[in-house]
């Protein structure tokens, strides 16, 4: 990048961002029902994270579905990878940083962006679930956005999964000791998300979802309603 976000003036970006969204939807537009898979670029291949995001995507290939990751190292090259090597649609969002991300190389489909907007935007135009594995500020950021666009109705609710009980549970206590119990949410919105370790169990709920859910699994994809 020649300039960052923060030095180049809003009036210069937003035609960018716009180029990237309607390369992203051009790209996508038959791409079918498929799962957004969050996670860390910082683990490496033999973290049991990684491997249980591997696996998924294996999984979730073999079940027919698209996988979407962020195109980075870490439990993202993990998700490509397993889905890339069943023979599947391995979508790569791939987003220009000064460090940790470099795109990895098992995406049959690899988008390139700039901004973080337009990247955020197509995991949410595009998936018919998601799943957040362990991981940083950029996870959490992605966990929160699709739990926020569910609960104001601005998307479809698709199953939200949490992989890494262990990692999660903090957090969900967190939930439950304090916004919860000072009414920032309420119990419909804990019910949001589920935690599940068993990853046949996470793609029967979520191929259940899609075959009862066909009209909205199968949408055209449009972008969280304003």
């Amino acid at each position: 990048m020649s300039k960052t976000s923060n030095t180049t003036p809003a009036v210069e970006q937003v035609p960018k961002i716009m180029s990237e969204l309607l390369t992203a939807a051009e790209t996508l537009a038959c791409l079918g029902p498929a799962v957004s898979i969050f996670g860390s670029a910082r683990l490496p291949a033999n973290s049991p994270y990684s491997q249980m995001s591997r696996e998924l995507g294996r999984k979730l290939a073999e079940a027919g579905l698209a996988v979407i990751a962020g195109g980075g190292p870490g439990i993202m090259e993990a998700a490509n990878r397993g889905a890339f090597e069943a023979g599947g649609t391995s979508i790569g969002l791939n987003i220009r940083l000064p460090a940790e991300q470099g795109d990895n190389p098992y995406q049959t489909i690899g988008l390139n962006f700039e901004y973080f907007y337009g990247r955020k935007a197509t995991f949410f135009m595009h998936s018919t679930a998601y799943i957040a594995l362990p991981g940083g500020y950029g996870t959490l950021d992605e966990l929160f956005e699709a739990l926020t666009l569910i609960q104001t109705g601005k998307i479809p609710r698709g199953p939200i999964v949490l992989v890494g009980s262990e990692f999660w549970n903090g957090l969900i206590n967190w939930l439950n000791s304090e916004v919860l119990s000072l009414g920032m949410i309420t119990d419909s919105h804990l019910s949001l998300f589920v935690v599940e370790d068993d990853l046949d169990k996470v793609v029967r709920m979520i191929t259940d979802y899609e075959h009862t859910h066909y009209e909205e699994a199968h949408r055209s994809s449009t972008l969280p309603k304003s």
